[in-house]
């Protein structure tokens, strides 16, 4: 049997009570109701409920003041805050008090009774040990067969100095990878200078890659060390490589050929010693074929090729991903640690992420602060991410979504998948199809592309509720 959760209404409006009292009067709930918050205040204290719902304007202390004191007390109790004076203070006052969600009036009695369940909800889960994610600290988490090509070539490469050329979608980890090849390699007691291609002006990107002397320009009052003398010894992670101007990548060729170059207005050559590890999600062969990179410049960056996999070709990993994210973000914060739903961990592995894992980051983030409880339902997601039941195919891309339940239910063991698909993919079509013709079977047929008596076969054996009649 389901414990009863002990719900504390504090209110001065006989109403408003009178109105929560009848919709909390559940069988797992028990409800206490008090008409001054000063009064509530030493019950509280002493004897704290699993929910405590309160108004904002009272005589005596107000709400808030109400759930100030009982916090220094009772840390974990979730507190829901009631006001008719729905504003952007009440609001913002209301969260940084640290309520559990705030309820402006007039309120549906369904809504109050659902997020009282999701704050006992809350309340229960609090009071559980959270489990570590396994393998939190990893540099790089990834259980697809993608991402174990991705871990097998920093293996490969974790005792050598050769360039290497990581490519992938912007947002799938490229530069998280190049940190691992550096941590892995023999420069690892060195640095690990990264810079962004895209990020810089072109008319600073060769001081900031080579340095300048004192006069070299205007603004250039001192001598200035370049990435690559920063870099000596270690490793110089070059990102949005294709985005380099013409004239930086001649300068570039050399110095990789002769491991020296010129610092800005300088007449001394600089020796180095640093290994490069660039990056891009463009095309360089098609840059290369375009005139916009140059080929021998491509070939000296392309000795070793690591392909990093987009977020919505590895989906397995997307629960493991978030569940440390998660973990980050409240870290990161200060503020306690955010868990999915299974409802909610399956929708998000539905989706596309065309953003890949930084949205995915970014998104677990926002759940960090905006979500109410622990537990994250799927309607705690931002909304155009709730909107996307379909996943893939949600962005028309069916075929993908198509492909990724084939690879699942493969992997799951199934057998005969045509026997289980082609009735479904007929019957979808068949049944879209009358719908756009508002029912009529002729006009239906010639829509996919069948005669009448091919769809009349079909209706008969796949949809036989709709086999008789026009």
């Amino acid at each position: 049997m389901t414990d009863v959760a002990r719900v504390a209404v504090v209110d001065d409006d006989r109403a408003i009570r009178w109105v929560l009292e009848r919709a909390l009067a559940q069988p797992d709930l028990e409800v206490e109701c008090i008409d001054r918050a000063d009064v509530a205040l030493s019950r509280l204290l002493d004897d704290p409920p699993d929910v405590l719902v309160t108004d904002i304007r009272m005589p005596g202390i107000d709400g808030l003041d109400l759930m100030s004191r009982v916090r220094e007390v009772h840390p974990d109790l979730p507190v829901i805050v009631m006001t008719a004076h729905s504003d952007l203070d009440s609001a913002v006052a209301s969260y940084q008090g640290g309520a559990f969600e705030y309820l402006p009036k007039p309120f549906d009695v369904d809504e109050a009774l659902a997020l009282v369940r999701r704050a006992v909800a809350h309340a229960r889960e609090r009071k559980r040990p959270v489990s570590v994610p396994e393998g939190l600290d990893a540099e790089i988490i990834g259980e697809a067969p993608a991402m174990q090509e991705v871990f097998r070539a920093i293996g490969r490469l974790s005792h050598s100095h050769i360039t290497v050329l990581i490519n992938g979608e912007s947002g799938t980890g490229k530069e998280r990878v190049a940190r691992a090849l550096h941590q892995h390699s023999p420069r690892s007691s060195h640095p690990f200078i990264a810079l962004n291609m895209a990020a810089i002006p072109r008319d600073l990107i060769e001081s900031e890659l080579f340095g300048h002397e004192k006069g070299a320009f205007t603004g250039a009052t001192a001598q200035r060390q370049g990435r690559f003398e920063q870099a000596n010894g270690g490793t110089l992670f070059l990102d949005e490589i294709g985005d380099m101007p013409a004239e930086t990548q001649t300068r570039l060729l050399r110095v990789l050929a002769d491991g020296e170059f010129y610092r800005v207005g300088g007449h001394t050559p600089v020796k180095v010693d640093v290994r490069i590890i660039a990056a891009t999600h463009q095309d360089l062969e098609r840059l290369v074929g375009d005139g916009r990179f140059r080929e021998d410049l491509f070939h000296r960056l392309n000795v070793i090729r690591v392909h990093l996999p987009k977020l919505a070709e590895r989906r397995e990993d997307i629960p493991r991903l978030a569940r440390h994210f998660l973990a980050e973000a409240a870290k990161e914060l200060s503020t306690d640690g955010k868990v999915l739903t299974k409802d909610a961990e399956a929708h998000l592995t539905r989706l596309s992420w065309p953003g890949n894992v930084r949205q995915l980051e970014n998104t677990c983030r926002w759940l960090t602060v905006m979500a109410s409880g622990r537990e994250i339902l799927v309607e705690d997601l931002p909304p155009e991410l709730r909107q996307g039941e379909g996943g893939e195919a949600a962005n028309g891309d069916w075929r993908a979504a198509f492909r990724d339940w084939a690879d699942r239910a493969l992997a799951a063991g199934h057998t005969h998948l045509l026997e289980e698909a082609v009735p479904d993919f007929e019957r979808i079509l068949i049944e879209t199809a009358l719908k756009h013709t508002g029912g009529r079977k002729g006009e239906a047929a010639e829509l996919l592309g069948w005669g009448r008596n091919t769809l009349t076969r079909k209706l008969k054996v796949l949809l036989p509720a709709l086999a008789d009649g026009d």
